[in-house]
Parts: structure tokens; C-alpha cells; sequence
């Protein structure tokens, strides 16, 4: 079905030319589904943009050849290329909100690839359209069809996009991480739908990952990168049953998986300070005195054009000094709602925030800005980009909070932003880069450095790694537990990857339609699940039998 030969790919960059992919070959054979994977930059989305020809005005083939069947792709004109798109191969992208156009319904982009592809008339088209979204199991296709993009949610949106893909039956598909930053329930929707429709089309299948768990029960073929070339290639089972390179058992061994410690995630972990700082959070855990947080009753209700929605429903826990507790749930389950209600960063309906035996609902959101006990409660949030301002340097954005909240003059401010930079693993010559210049692991850092600039006493993480490679997860996991007992903090730990959870948390709270339905010890609720809602979430954890034992697991130190 396609073959691709010793394909190179550079780009021009201000600092010269990089080569982005080299001497890759790689076979897709007809009914076969291909796994890539790799840490960000190992080049498995520059080798399926070069399939599809969308490298930017800076990318160039300089060796190989892509055949599709017969054609040489890459001796295509744009126009018979536009002829293939869509109708002989289709591509998912990563960010289904930034692949969909914002100001255009859903439907009629639908359409849009239909009339481009195939000979369905504009009074067809549109029952066309519907059809494909019904194939994708979208619920009522005839509503969503009139609906805009910000107008779904992001596994409806990965959804839209696959019924695009597969509007006109291709019969080779590339999804580029489809299942990025959904939860976990989502995720095995989209992943079995694009499994089914694969199947029951008798299509080829590329899937790019990170996550390994994911390509190994779904993929027959996996190919691993690492820095532009192929370093190991084979049939899923034996590849990840017995990696090979040494590559493949770095990202095997960083996989979180089932009886796993965080010792094991890093392929040369410290002894004498893993010792260290484990009996320094045993002996932080005292018999329970006053906790921390209180929350009481907390409720949050928005009005809407259809009526009244309660996002959280008296909603009440505690956490007591040096605990991590862990909060997980579908997407609009309330977790990022509660967090932005802790944070102050939106107003609660009714109830009581405790934070060291004191209300914070007693003073303004304004006033809030400048109370003591505000640099004692600070977040890391989910997109570290996002979050980030981007005219703002490493080195600002960290300074930020100790320049709003503290008396520090300019060689204080700049002693402590290094030695923040130090702590976080973040290299003082980063520190003048914009966060663009940045890689994901490297804003992870700067998020984080930012967050503990003022010791605070309890961190709130929202989805802190949800679109990290397994390696550099495993490095900011690590990170996190250490600065936990380092700095004596708490952390409420929102997460919906259940094996991190297990990983980091002492305790684990499962939110499901603004309620907390199941709590207990991360042991009790994610091994002995009693509610039929946990036992959901946990069946819909990726399951390969080659990553639940893999290498370095017979001398296991349980943090």
C-alpha cells in the first residue's frame, strides 16, 4: 500500500539547515496498521507530513522516494495531490480545534471534502455529511451538524475530524496522536471507533504516539524514532515483550504501568536520594492533625441559554500537610472547576474553602490578589503554553510572582529565579528563551519553577504531563515527587491518566457529573474499585501485557 525508501527531510532555519528525518524506509502493507513512536522531535510528524506533502515553505525532501500503490508522491504536482488527499489517503490531526475551521459549521466542512471528492451534489452532500457523522457515533448528527467547532467538546471535535477523514473512504489512514489531552473514557471511544471503522473498511492504518501502551494494543507493526532515524522496528508484541535498543527500553521503561513505582520510570534513578527522600515523606506523614485544605459544600452552577447547569454539587474533602491527593474524571466531570474554585480564579455559588482554618470565600476575588495566604496556594495548569505569556522570557515569567508578592530587591529576584531554574532541572541558559523556543518538558519547568517561586503549601496540578512524551513525564513526575518532600507541599493532583495517579497520589477522589461519587487510598479505589463509574474509567486504561511487566521491574522500591 505504500513504501516509503530512504527518505531525508531538512528544514531552512535563521540558524541553518536542520535535518528534520534521514534514511527512513518504511513499508505499510494493504489491511496493516503501523504504530510510530517516539519522544517529540524524533520526526514522526515531519515523516507523515512528508506522506502527505504539507511540510511549510521551509521543508524540503532531499532524498527517498514515498510510493503510494504505484505513484511516487513525492513527484506529484500540488494538483493531482489535492486529488489524493481526502479521497486515497486522509490525515487526523493532532488539535482537532485547530484542524477544524472555527467560523464554519461543522457540517458544511463535511461537505467541503465530499463535493471536493466524490460526486455528491450539494443536495446530497449534506445527507452525506450526516451519515458520517452518524458512523462516527455522534450522538443526534443532525443537530451537530448545524453546530461550530467551539461549540463541542474536544472528543466530539476528534470526532468531526475523523468523520472528515473518512468522509470519502480513503484507504490509507495517518492519525497523528488522536487521543492527545482526552480523557481516558474518550480515548477508547475514539481509538476502538477508529479501530472498527479501520477494520470494517479494510483500510491501512498510520498511528503516532507517545503513547506506548496505546500503539501496542492497537498497531500489528511498530516502528520507534529517536532523532530523525528508525532505531528498531517490529511486530508490537515481540518489540515491546523484548526491546531490543537501547532507546526502546528507555521509553518502555518511562511507560507507567500497573505495580509500577516512579523508581522504575528512569533508567538510572539515584539510590541514595530516592532513600533519602522517601523516609523524608514517611516522616512528614504525622497522625493527621488539622488539615490543611477544607472544602465544605462547595457548589458552582452556570446559567445558560438552556437552562441552569451545576458544574459541582456539594462537593466536600480535605488534605492535610505533605498529602497528594488525586482528583480523576471524564472531561466535564468538574475537576477544572473545582480547581479554578479553589484558586479564586472563579466565583463560587455557595460553601466553605478552608485553607490553614480560615475562609477564602471572605474576602473579594480582588482582595484575594493580595492576601498573605495567596503565595501559599498556586497551580500548575494543564497547557504550559497556553499559560505562558509569550512576550515574556523564561526568566520573566518565573521572576513574576516573586516581583508581585514579595519585597525582593533586583540581585535577590535574580538569585532566586536561579536557584528556582536549578531546583526544576532547567538550564540558566534557557533562561533569556521565549516560550516558543522551549520544548514541551523545558514549559513544564518554567510552569513549575513559576508555581513554587513562593513555597507555596499546597500545589494544584492540573493535568501537569497530559502531553509530555513518556520519557520526559517520567522526568517531571520524578521532579514533582522530589520537590514534594524537598519543599514539604501538598498537592491536589487532577489527572485523568489513572497509572499517573497511582504513581503520585496517596489518596485518589473519582468525580463524575460534579460530584465526587468513590474516594479512598490510591491502593483501595484503583485496584479495589467499588463504584461502577471507577471501574469504567479503569477499563478504558490501555491494557498490553508486554508494558504491564517491562524491563527493570524485579527490584521495585515503592516510593
Amino acid at each position: 500500500m505504500l513504501k516509503i525508501t530512504n527518505l531525508a527531510v531538512s528544514f531552512n532555519t535563521r540558524n541553518g539547515t536542520v535535518t528534520a528525518v534521514r534514511d527512513i524506509s518504511l513499508d505499510v502493507a494493504a489491511g496493516q496498521k503501523v504504530g510510530i513512536v517516539g519522544e517529540s522531535g524524533s520526526g514522526k510528524s515531519v515523516t507523515a507530513f512528508s506522506i502527505m506533502r504539507l511540510l511549510d515553505d521551509g521543508g524540503q525532501n532531499d532524498a527517498g522516494t514515498i510510493h503510494y500503490q504505484d505513484i511516487n508522491l513525492l513527484q506529484c504536482s500540488e494538483q493531482e495531490m489535492r486529488d489524493i488527499r481526502g479521497r486515497e489517503i486522509s490525515m487526523v490531526f493532532q488539535n482537532p480545534r485547530a484542524a477544524l475551521n472555527p467560523i464554519r459549521k461543522v457540517g458544511y466542512q463535511i461537505e467541503d471534502v465530499l463535493r471536493r471528492h466524490s460526486r455528491s451534489t450539494r443536495q446530497s452532500a449534506r445527507r452525506h455529511a450526516i451519515e458520517a457523522l452518524s458512523a462516527v457515533k455522534i450522538n443526534d448528527p443532525q443537530a451537530v451538524y448545524g453546530r461550530y467547532p467551539f461549540e463541542l467538546s474536544g472528543g466530539m471535535c476528534q470526532r468531526v475530524v475523523i468523520a472528515i477523514a473518512l468522509a470519502c473512504d480513503p484507504r490509507l489512514l495517518i492519525a497523528d496522536e488522536p487521543t492527545t489531552g482526552l480523557d481516558i473514557t474518550t480515548q477508547k471511544v475514539v481509538m476502538e471507533l477508529i479501530d472498527e471503522l479501520i477494520t470494517e473498511r479494510q483500510m491501512s492504518a498510520i498511528l503516532i504516539t507517545h503513547d506506548l501502551a496505546l500503539a501496542a494494543q492497537y498497531c500489528d507493526h511498530i516502528v520507534v524514532m529517536k532523532d530523525g532515524e528508525i532505531v528498531e522496528s517490529g511486530d508490537s508484541v515481540t518489540l515491546f515483550a523484548t526491546p531490543q535498543h537501547a532507546y526502546t527500553r528507555k521509553l518502555v521503561n518511562a511507560t507507567p504501568r500497573t505495580g509500577a513505582s516512579l523508581r522504575d520510570l528512569l533508567p538510572s534513578p539515584s539510590d541514595a536520594k530516592t532513600s533519602q527522600l522517601t523516609n523524608k515523606v514517611t516522616s512528614l506523614a504525622p497522625a493527621r492533625p488539622a488539615p490543611l485544605l477544607e472544602v465544605n459544600n462547595l457548589v458552582k452552577t452556570f446559567t445558560t441559554a438552556s437552562g441552569v447547569v451545576n458544574a459541582v454539587k456539594d462537593v466536600s474533602f480535605t488534605i492535610h500537610r505533605n498529602e497528594s491527593v488525586g482528583l480523576v474524571g471524564e472531561s466535564g466531570s468538574g475537576k477544572s472547576t473545582t480547581s479554578s474554585l479553589l484558586m479564586r480564579l472563579d466565583h463560587c455559588s455557595s460553601g466553605q474553602i478552608l485553607f490553614e482554618g480560615r475562609n477564602l470565600l471572605d474576602v473579594t476575588t480582588k482582595q484575594f490578589a493580595k492576601d498573605p495566604r495567596r503565595a501559599s496556594l498556586q497551580m500548575v495548569f494543564q497547557d504550559a503554553g497556553d499559560s505562558l505569556n509569550p512576550r515574556h522570557t523564561a526568566e520573566m515569567l518565573i521572576v513574576e510572582p516573586i516581583a508581585r508578592l514579595t519585597n525582593m530587591n533586583r540581585k535577590e529576584k535574580k538569585a532566586r529565579v536561579s536557584e528556582l531554574a536549578q531546583m526544576v532541572g532547567l538550564p540558566e541558559a534557557l533562561l533569556t528563551r521565549y516560550q516558543h523556543q522551549l520544548s514541551g518538558g523545558q514549559k513544564a519547568r518554567v510552569g513549575i519553577a513559576r508555581a513554587i517561586a513562593l513555597n507555596p503549601k499546597l500545589l494544584i496540578l492540573d493535568e501537569p504531563t497530559a502531553a509530555l512524551d513518556v520519557s520526559i513525564q517520567a522526568i517531571v513526575l520524578n521532579l514533582l515527587h522530589d520537590l514534594r518532600a524537598e519543599l514539604d507541599m501538598s498537592y491536589l493532583f487532577v489527572s485523568h491518566d489513572l497509572r499517573v495517579v497511582e504513581l503520585m497520589c496517596d489518596n485518589v477522589m473519582v468525580m463524575r457529573h460534579g460530584e465526587i461519587i468513590e474516594r479512598g487510598s490510591a491502593k483501595q479505589v484503583l485496584q479495589q474499585p467499588q463504584h461502577p463509574y471507577t471501574r469504567e474509567l479503569l477499563a478504558a486504561v490501555p491494557q498490553s501485557p508486554e508494558l504491564q511487566y517491562g524491563p527493570n521491574t524485579s527490584n521495585r522500591a515503592v516510593l
